[in-house]
């Protein structure tokens, strides 16, 4: 059992990936990037006519690892958060996924073979020297940690099937059956703008990340990939494990794998685990009171946004001046 009151830093991270076609699909579609260089990782898993998936996929990789090289990334020491308790790592990602997201729809619609083609990703930053691991996804490829036995989803499928139980947390099981299994609810290429989900994680020696698509999940439930993931080898192994039980059991879509393994440095040295702020507050806007709930709605686009303040009191010109600059901006 890991000590509660210490980590080791600094950590080495050892990663391996592949993409197999699986027994069905005439293409692969799905895609890895592994760029230790710039602690990051990224699994993308394409769908489109016309072999148009495999161009999203790539596209997306390739984009994300454009946008860490030109943010410098990885050239030198940064804190883990900006001014306003936000993970800068975790920002990056998002804003990388946001870029992705744009390139792929420039390239759609310079083709009608193109047209309609998107991709989920989900990607990861680790930073060995603070410890830390930052996550962004769209869609549903996941993100899973091996930590002391115990397998742990780390990401939420952005699916139809969890928006209908976020949005009907009452609805009916003959309701939820007539629903659609595996269709996703967010994806790049999609719309101009896309909702990237995020989350930093602080890491362990001894720690498995796993980042695959859903063509491994649907064929191999928890159980047997916690099986695989606990026996110690290297990630390769790992990977060829995940993808030879996954194609035994005749799956029946790509198969997109990408395995992370932690451990300590030579170097590494005790410290105190101290917790992480989950926040800090940014420079305040004016001298009112601060909003402590805001629900903002924009029904259509051109609309002026829509608002319920909690306390009511606490809006004021300079507060509607900053959300109508956001939505107008988004």
């Amino acid at each position: 059992m890991a000590d509660p009151t210490r980590s080791f830093l600094p950590l080495n991270i050892t990663a391996s990936g592949a993409a197999d076609i699986g027994r069905a699909r005439r293409h692969n579609e799905d895609a890895v990037l592994l760029r230790p260089d710039l602690d990051l990782y990224v699994l993308a898993d394409g769908a489109g006519g016309h072999n148009a998936g495999n161009i999203a996929s790539a596209l997306a990789t390739t984009a994300i690892a454009n946008f860490f090289e030109g943010a410098g990334h990885g050239r030198g020491e940064e804190p883990d958060l900006d001014a306003f308790g936000l993970a800068i790592v975790a920002r990056r990602l998002a804003a990388a996924l946001q870029r992705a997201n744009e390139d792929i729809l420039e390239i759609a619609r310079s083709s009608n073979k193109l047209h309609g083609m998107g991709t989920t990703a989900v990607a990861v930053s680790c930073i060995r020297s603070t410890g830390m691991l930052h996550h962004a996804h769209v869609g549903d490829s996941r993100l899973y940690r091996w930590r002391e036995g115990m397998l742990e989803q780390l990401t939420q499928d952005h699916s139809l099937l969890n928006d209908a139980l976020e949005m009907r947390p009452n609805i009916g099981d003959a309701a939820l059956e007539k629903l659609p299994r595996n269709v996703v609810t967010r994806a790049l290429g999609m719309e101009a703008q896309v909702r990237v989900s995020v989350k930093s994680h602080r890491m362990l020696a001894g720690d498995k990340y796993l980042l695959c698509s859903d063509g491994l999940t649907d064929t191999l439930d928890d159980d047997l990939i916690g099986d695989i993931l606990a026996v110690e080898r290297a990630p390769e192994e790992i990977v060829r494990a995940l993808i030879a039980k996954a194609n035994s059991l005749n799956a029946q879509d790509n198969i997109g794998v990408l395995v992370l393994t932690v451990s300590l440095a030579a170097n590494a040295v005790a410290v105190p685990r101290i917790p992480r702020p989950v926040s800090l507050r940014p420079p305040a806007l004016h001298d009112a009171q601060d909003p402590e709930i805001v629900i903002l709605s924009v029904e259509q686009e051109g609309e002026a946004p829509k608002y319920s303040v909690v306390p009511a009191e606490a809006i004021d010109d300079e507060f509607i001046e900053a959300i109508e600059d956001f939505t107008k901006n988004k």
